[in-house]
Formats: C-alpha cells, sequence, structure tokens
C-alpha cells in the first residue's frame, strides 16, 4: 500500500473500535483521532485498539486521509455534516461507513466536497469485540461506492483478512434484511422456541440446552447440504396432521406464535417441496 494513510474514527463502538484494533495490529494504517460522544468513552475505544487520540469535538481533528464514521444508522449523515462544516474535508479524503442498510450516498456533505464515498459492511455480529478481533480473517464484507475509495478500502480490508463481496447499492435495505433474517430473527426464533419449551414445564435454562446440538446440527446441515436438503422434522415426512396438531396447540397457548407457527409452516411446505422436486 505504500505509505500509510491516516485514519481517523467517528463513533468508535464495537465495529469502529474492532476494525481500528485490526489496522493498528496489521499497522495497515496510522490511527489518529477518535471521537465519540463522549472523551471517556472516546479513551476506552482508545485504550482497546492500542493507538489513537481521543478527542472531545469535531474541530479537534487533524487533517486525516480518510474518516470512517463508525456511528449508529440514524447519525451517519448529521456526522458528516458535522465533519463537513469542520472544514476537514476535501477531494483528497476518503470517507466510509459500515451500515448495512444504508448507501454511501448516505454521506452526502462529503460528495459535495468531491471526496471518494464508499460503504463497507462486515457481515457478522461484533457482540464480542475482542473475539471478533482475534477471528475476523475471512470475514465477508458487503461493499459499494466510489472506484477510488474502494480501491484504497479494499486493500485495507484485505489486510486484515476481509473476503470482499460487490452489492448492488440500490437493492442495499434488501440486502440487510438477508442479515436480520439469518441473524436477528433466527435469535428470535430461538427465543419464541425456548418459550414454549418453558409452557410444557421445562425450565429455560435447561430448555437452552435440550435445544443446543439441535441448532448447532441445522445450522451445519444447512451450510453442509443447503437450506431444503437440510430440511427434517414433520413437514419434511409429509406428516401434516402433527403439523396440524401442533398449530392448533400453539395458538391456544399463544395466538402470535400461533400465527408465526402457521407462516413458517407454509414456507415450509414450500420448501420440502423443492426439495423433493430436486429428488426426483
Amino acid at each position: 500500500m505504500g505509505l500509510r494513510r491516516t485514519l481517523a474514527i467517528i463513533g468508535c463502538g464495537n465495529v469502529g473500535k474492532t476494525l481500528g484494533r485490526l489496522w493498528v495490529s496489521s499497522r495497515t494504517f496510522i490511527l489518529q483521532d477518535v471521537l465519540t460522544r463522549t472523551l471517556e468513552s472516546a479513551q476506552r475505544a482508545v485504550s482497546f485498539m492500542g493507538a489513537g487520540n481521543a478527542i472531545a469535538d469535531y474541530p479537534d481533528l487533524r487533517p486525516t486521509d480518510i474518516y470512517l464514521i463508525a456511528t449508529p444508522d440514524d447519525q451517519i449523515a448529521q456526522c458528516c455534516d458535522a465533519l463537513t462544516r469542520a472544514g476537514r474535508l476535501s477531494d483528497n479524503n476518503v470517507v466510509f461507513h459500515c451500515s448495512g442498510a444504508l448507501r454511501s450516498t448516505e454521506l452526502q456533505s462529503a460528495i459535495r466536497l468531491g471526496a471518494s464515498v464508499a460503504s463497507i459492511h462486515p457481515i457478522r455480529s461484533f457482540a464480542a469485540p475482542e473475539q471478533v478481533a482475534k477471528d475476523f480473517a475471512g470475514t465477508y464484507c458487503g461493499v459499494e461506492g466510489d472506484q477510488r475509495a474502494l480501491d484504497i478500502l479494499g486493500d485495507a480490508f484485505s489486510a486484515i483478512g476481509a473476503q470482499l463481496v460487490p452489492i448492488d447499492a440500490n437493492s442495499k435495505v434488501l440486502y440487510h434484511s438477508a442479515a436480520v433474517f439469518a441473524s436477528n430473527y433466527l435469535t428470535t426464533l430461538i427465543d419464541v422456541a425456548q418459550a414454549a419449551y418453558v409452557k410444557s414445564g421445562i425450565p429455560g435454562d435447561v430448555a437452552l440446552k435440550l435445544m443446543e446440538q439441535l441448532v448447532r446440527e441445522s445450522v451445519d446441515n444447512i451450510f453442509r447440504l443447503g437450506p431444503a436438503s437440510a430440511l427434517s422434522g414433520p413437514i419434511a415426512r409429509g406428516d401434516m396432521a402433527t403439523v396440524e396438531k401442533q398449530k392448533i396447540a400453539v395458538s391456544g397457548w399463544d395466538q402470535p406464535y400461533g400465527n408465526l407457527y402457521a407462516q413458517f409452516a407454509k414456507l415450509t411446505v414450500e420448501l420440502a417441496a423443492r426439495r423433493h422436486k430436486t429428488e426426483d
């Protein structure tokens, strides 16, 4: 990458500080300033990353090559505007965010000044930054934006082991909904299953243990065989009488959960039909 470029991070939560730590340890960027809601949180982020200077406001930012805005989605545009008002941007800069739902064009004020912009979305959970920093290599990232920004950031993400996947910016919300289905809603579904176990008389902590092997084997089979081939259970066997009994039982306990069961049953029948068509 030649001379190392400088980096500033605005909004250094779990994603920002994990990426910052990786770039510091790999000597990819020179981490300069870190700006968060409070000086104390910025100092904690700097401590986690092992480099950087915690600052309190935008005027304290030093001239920097690359700015990562790693705030929650609803603050990205206003933080970019504040960065612009502070007079820190020109056509030499790269500004990017890591949102899965927002396009790189969310950085409008930077674009108007000629800066190159991009969105790089790591497709994984950052709930445990320490662990993510240890095993980030191999993480897939959905990318879109200006070619200059993507060239520079592509090298930087490749340096920490990321696998970059170009995505259609016009389908960004749909793209992000896929991650929500695969991660957030899977968590919600497990919560519903735990509640059903509890209703049947099994303690909640035991219910999680009961499900663990089943869930892990199901997920492993999905990625080994594909969703259709991994399908098991009453619908896969054609035992619709059992499905109907379960739907009635769940609806009698909790109608919204019953509606959810019915919708999943409908979709699973369609999945099973695809499986049988493939087998035929």
